[in-house]
């Protein structure tokens, strides 16, 4: 890892962190996390500052730095999914023009980041301001005595049992980035439990109330036997099933006197902005929508003292034949702004040696993700 700083007259100019990865015993490549700190606007700085870094780390073996600057060229309107594009799409021009190697748009998570992503402003935070059908699963999940809480290290492992299935990486591998990014206190771990007690509170109230309007339903559709108090009866009679159903599972429950963890998530933070690195719930406990519940107490924790929620990526295929559309359903529940990024790009610096990787395989094999498994459901809740 290296720190590269350009300075001119005395002022700093460009900067980058740069990462280093080996493939094989005696070629290494680069990596700029979310691409390099300029003004990409300034082309004569951009050439200058990519020239040298071309000739920086020509003399130590590195074959290509790639680069994903978090720079938006367009803002996805959520209702039609059209695409607005700004003035950062000439970006692309000016890169291709130095040599970056644009690769292909990833459609879903192919790449190191995603291309599409969901930012929701704080300081608007409102439950109005989300879709009927994500407001209505908040409110469910509240009645079902749901619980938020902040946890430690320790929560690692219970937290791991509800994003296993999403990567192909063990325990070991967050306990170290937890353990990393918590010395700046850039990192946070949160639960959500079942408090039994309230559960069985709320569901006894739940159906007391609902035994009482479908009691005077009965006596309506005996007054006038019509379609609507038909329908009006048969959607109460759910409801009473249902809410009856959960007063036995929470008496069940509650007689046991155990705290049942069914989701979590890791948080990253700087400045002014929170981003969700992962999350997962207990697909068992699907019904007590765990996931909206949890993001929407995340937002509400955060809200005093950052102004940015960071979805952390969507796909810009907005179909519903997308193997994704649930993720994207879910986390357009919230009205976000969604923007496009400018993408994924490689600065060649050994062309021979950069040109052997990509004919044999070997960038493929390494970049396409082999970690990453599809959800096996479309709808996420």
């Amino acid at each position: 890892m290296t720190s590269l700083v350009w300075w001119m007259n005395q002022i700093i100019h460009a900067a980058s962190l740069i990462l280093f990865k080996k493939i094989g015993l005696k070629i290494k490549y680069g990596y700029a996390p979310k691409g390099f700190i300029l003004d990409y606007f300034n082309q004569s700085l951009l050439k200058e500052f990519t020239e040298k870094l071309k000739e920086y780390y020509l003399e130590k073996n590195v074959v290509f730095i790639k680069i994903n600057p978090e720079i938006a060229i367009s803002e996805v309107d959520i209702k039609n999914y059209t695409r607005t594009y700004n003035w950062n799409a000439e970006i692309k021009d000016f890169l291709n023009d130095l040599g970056y190697i644009k690769l292909k748009d990833n459609l879903y998570f192919e790449s190191l980041l995603p291309r599409f992503g969901g930012i929701l402003n704080l300081k608007n935070l409102s439950l109005n301001n989300f879709q009927k059908n994500t407001r209505n699963k908040i409110k469910r999940s509240i009645q079902k005595g749901l619980e938020f809480e902040k946890s430690e290290r320790s929560g690692i492992d219970l937290f791991y049992n509800f994003i296993k299935d999403k990567r192909n990486r063990d325990e070991f591998y967050y306990k170290d980035y937890y353990n990393i990014f918590h010395k700046d206190d850039q990192i946070d771990l949160f639960l959500v439990s079942i408090n039994t007690k309230e559960f069985l509170i709320n569901a006894k109230e739940l159906y007391e109330k609902e035994l009482e309007n479908n009691n005077q339903l009965n006596h309506n559709l005996i007054e006038k036997n019509s379609q609507k108090n038909i329908n009006l009866k048969m959607n109460s009679d759910r409801k009473l099933l249902a809410y009856k159903n959960d007063v036995l599972e929470a008496t069940e429950r509650n007689s046991k006197n155990e705290k049942i963890y069914i989701a979590g998530a890791l948080i990253i933070k700087y400045k002014n902005r929170v981003q969700l690195l992962m999350s997962g719930y207990d697909r068992k406990f699907r019904r007590f929508c765990p996931n909206y519940f949890l993001h929407y107490k995340l937002m509400e924790y955060y809200q005093k003292d950052y102004q940015y929620f960071d979805l952390n990526g969507l796909t810009g295929d907005f179909t519903k034949e997308n193997p994704y559309y649930g993720l994207n359903k879910f986390k357009l529940g919230f009205n976000p702004k969604v923007y496009e990024f400018i993408g994924e790009y490689d600065l060649v610096i050994q062309e021979k040696k950069y040109s052997q990787l990509l004919s044999n395989g070997t960038l493929a094999k390494i970049f396409n993700k082999p970690d990453l498994k599809k959800p096996k459901e479309k709808v996420e809740n």
